[in-house]
């Protein structure tokens, strides 16, 4: 009995949602080298140059995804202001380093780049699910408890706007306040803090000149645009959308990553995916980021605490908040804000960070027993704070 006691002291990972990763990962590079050859062939002199890249990062990603599972995820109470103030040291470096097309937004290592505005989303979730975990009535309270978790969602906010970084702050506005949301927070707080942090977001997009480019993608949604105008990447990313037709053109047979589409592999990839495997292929994938989102919520509903639920919702809303602005903006349905679409756009940083947090509600899955049946074995640290 002692040994059978030993072999089942881990908890089994919860298998779905790890299916599910592991086909969005496959699935992501395949189309991502489909949409990336041709650029890197040009302007690298090597067709590989993104895929080897990206395929290195991924899975470095899917080791420490694995990794993280298997670690109890309550540890991370004990770290949550550390993990904090080191995002945001990492953030605040940035503003020191080279610009890139015009922006701060990597720390730079010889050819190595680093995005910390990655690193400071999850850091954001691990410190509000800490905070409302250890006392979930404190965000009942509108200047102790709400707007602290404002004011430390804000100083993030400031530096992306010195960057300049408005998709990372909207990401990061989103989902922390949907921790916050599912924490307790009074929804009559966010209408009243919200419309005055959208009115001064607003003001400085409209009065600055630094936001210009973001004035532009405005003025260019609404008025649409072509040939050379700030609406080329939308018009050919529209064309290619349409030209893939209910099947698509193929794999592999897109057009309009022939040098049409700036940057096809980053923040555009969906286009080319339209393009080549059309409606029916672009549903399927739509269906399982449907899949992983239905998945996530039933880990955050089942874990053994407000931690757990907080840490798993925090990450589902991000990926899912990443997900949706994505399709809104190849759609053209919002204005471009350069928003990747996870798993699949080009980028070290990203994908990295994504499977380490997908890591981590994998070890809510496991150590919450998610789908055995079983009682978890892994008591949680809140009441030792």
């Amino acid at each position: 009995m002692a040994e059978k006691g030993k072999k089942n002291s881990i908890p089994k990972t919860d298998r779905v949602m790890l299916v599910l990763v592991l086909i969005l990962v496959l699935l992501g590079l395949i189309m991502m080298f489909s949409a990336s050859y041709a650029n890197a062939l040009y302007y690298k002199n090597d067709a590989l140059y993104y895929i080897k890249k990206q395929a290195k990062f991924a899975a470095v990603g899917l080791v420490m995804m694995i990794i993280i599972s298997y670690i109890p995820y309550t540890i991370l109470h004990r770290f949550a202001g550390l993990i904090y103030l080191g995002a945001l040291g990492l953030l605040a470096l940035t503003l020191t380093m080279p610009a890139i097309n015009d922006a701060k937004r990597w720390i730079l290592f010889g050819g190595f780049t680093f995005q910390p505005s990655e690193a400071m989303k999850f850091a954001i979730i691990i410190l509000f699910a800490h905070l409302i975990s250890v006392r979930p009535t404190r965000l009942n309270d509108f200047w102790k408890g709400f707007m602290m978790h404002m004011i430390l969602m804000g100083i993030p906010a400031v530096i992306m706007l010195g960057q300049p970084h408005i998709s990372g702050i909207i990401q990061l506005l989103i989902f922390g306040s949907v921790v916050m949301l599912i924490g307790g927070a009074k929804i009559h707080h966010f209408l009243i803090a919200g419309t005055v942090g959208a009115s001064a977001l607003g003001l400085a997009i409209w009065k600055l000149e630094k936001f210009e480019y973001a004035r532009d993608r405005i003025a260019t949604l609404i008025n649409g645009g072509g040939g050379e105008s700030e609406g080329w990447q939308i018009y050919q990313a529209l064309l290619a959308i349409g030209s893939g037709g209910f099947f698509g053109l193929g794999l592999g047979n897109s057009r309009q990553k022939q040098l049409y589409v700036p940057e096809p592999q980053n923040d555009f990839i969906l286009s080319i995916i339209c393009e080549e495997i059309g409606f029916m292929g672009v549903f399927i994938i739509i269906f399982l980021f449907v899949m992983f989102f239905l998945r996530g919520i039933n880990i955050a509903m089942k874990a053994k605490d407000r931690f757990g639920t907080l840490l798993v919702a925090g990450v589902i809303s991000q990926i899912a908040t990443q997900t949706i602005l994505n399709i809104g903006v190849v759609t053209a349905s919002i204005p471009n804000t350069g928003i990747s679409l996870p798993f699949f756009s080009q980028g070290g940083t990203s994908i990295l960070l994504l499977l380490c947090a997908v890591g981590v509600v994998l070890s809510v899955a496991r150590y919450s027993n998610v789908g055995d049946g079983d009682e978890a074995e892994t008591e949680t640290e809140d009441t030792d704070l």
